[in-house]
């Protein structure tokens, strides 16, 4: 079974975009898009492209957060 990560998915009021994270991956796995489903679908991807380089390099996967991870619909 594949582990679960979190995809955070919040608005920008100063980019005017969503902003995507995914807090597993650190600081710098994030992502945009115009739409909720844009960023959605970009966060998604990105994710996919994440797992497939740390398998590539024979790096251990980061371990999914246990905590609740907050989401801001707008």
């Amino acid at each position: 079974m594949k582990p679960q990560y979190s995809i955070v998915i919040q608005w920008s009021m100063e980019d005017k975009k969503y902003i995507v994270s995914l807090p597993e991956f650190g600081p710098y796995a994030h992502t945009h898009g115009n739409t909720y489903a844009d960023a959605l679908n970009n966060g998604e991807e990105v994710l996919e492209l994440l797992i497939e380089d740390y398998q590539a390099l024979g790096k251990a996967l980061p371990k999914p957060l246990t905590a609740n991870v907050p989401f801001q619909f707008i």
